[in-house]
């Protein structure tokens, strides 16, 4: 039986995205958006033969445009700026090296090319001069196509897509409260502080009622700021750490959880059953349950189960416009194939003269 095509709106091929996620582990480890560093690790791992082995031309089409989709992912928010830079020069590799007659081009959706430019102005920013020139390099061979959608719209698509798990050692991290210790904005609050405090002492009655401000607030927020970043360092340690251990600690870990909130659940269920039992009032107690005649119980039961069950029919079309017609069924009695029946007749059928015989070889 021949291999069944993949279908091209599943995206993504997990092979493939398994050895474009180690390659861009290898470039985050060496910490650098060079491109002769990236070069390096794509030549020591051969991505050059992921296209060798497809012989049909539609399937070698199919599998290039997956590469680039994959490549584009990684291009794209929420990957920090490295691994955007890894996805941008894996584009580059995938359209050179691609063996398609006619080249697969990189679709670039209308919804991300804000992010696009934006990823651009921080390259000119950080005078990241290899990122522009791979960039203008594909723009200037037109290897890229803009297009309204990321992906092909098929009539096969899946009605609920799978949801692509989002690496988390690649993400890139908050940088904001970084920049707000290193900037000057704690020495601006320290002088605003220092002026409001001046000001209240000048005014003699308020000095003491009004207390509007900390005066600790720059420590304070010095201290929220550095516990903040203690937090994070740890958080993405812990979660590296929890990734390298083995999957046998998990699985009775996940084993136990389940078979406690299975637990828990049947015996919310119990009390709710047993909260809903309601005892009968003390002024009926004393009356004897009413008994049920054994012999007459289960045809009459049956009966009456049948009854209720059976619901009523609506009237037929032809019942219907009898009777907006105001025609009983004696007057419906007369044969289908005349147009008309002469006054005096009465109710014989009439037979037909001009019927023509059969033919008879």
């Amino acid at each position: 039986m021949p291999r069944r095509p993949p279908i091209y709106s599943d995206f993504y091929y997990n092979p493939l995205t398994e050895d474009v996620e180690e390659l861009l582990a290898r470039f985050q480890q060496t910490e650098s958006v060079r491109y002769t560093v990236f070069s390096a690790i794509w030549r020591e791992m051969g991505f050059s033969d992921v296209f060798i082995g497809i012989s049909h031309v539609g399937e070698m089409k199919r599998f290039c445009r997956i590469a680039m989709a994959t490549a584009m992912k990684y291009f794209l928010p929420p990957y920090s700026y490295q691994i955007r830079v890894g996805g941008l020069y894996l584009m580059f590799g995938f359209y050179n090296t691609q063996l398609a007659i006619s080249p697969v081009k990189i679709r670039l959706a209308l919804k991300d090319w804000n992010q696009v430019q934006k990823f651009i102005k921080d390259s000119v920013q950080a005078g990241h001069h290899d990122v522009l020139y791979i960039y203008h390099k594909l723009v200037a061979t037109k290897a890229m196509d803009y297009t309204a959608m990321p992906h092909f719209l098929t009539f096969q698509k899946q009605r609920k897509p799978k949801k692509e798990s989002v690496c988390a050692e690649f993400l890139g991290r908050t940088t904001a409260v970084q920049d707000l210790i290193s900037s000057n904005i704690l020495e601006e609050v320290t002088n605003m502080q220092s002026q409001y405090e001046k000001l209240k002492e000048a005014t003699v009655e308020v000095s003491c009622k009004v207390t509007m401000t900390h005066r600790d607030f720059v420590s304070r927020m010095k201290g929220c700021m550095s516990e903040f970043i203690t937090w994070q360092q740890r958080a993405f340690s812990q979660d590296n750490k929890d990734k390298n251990a083995g999957d046998d600690e998990e699985k009775p870990a996940e084993d136990q959880h389940s078979s406690s909130t299975r637990a828990r659940l049947l015996s919310s269920i119990k009390d709710k059953s047993y909260s809903s039992f309601q005892e009968a009032s003390k002024s009926r107690r004393h009356r004897k349950a009413e008994t049920v005649d054994a012999t007459s119980s289960g045809a009459e039961l049956v009966q009456e189960t049948a009854t209720v069950r059976k619901k009523k029919r609506p009237p037929s079309l032809r019942a219907r416009t009898w009777k907006s017609l105001r025609v009983t069924q004696e007057k419906s009695k007369l044969q289908a194939w005349l147009l008309s029946v002469p006054e005096k007749q009465d109710r014989v059928p009439v037979k037909r003269d001009n019927q023509v015989a059969p033919f008879r070889p």
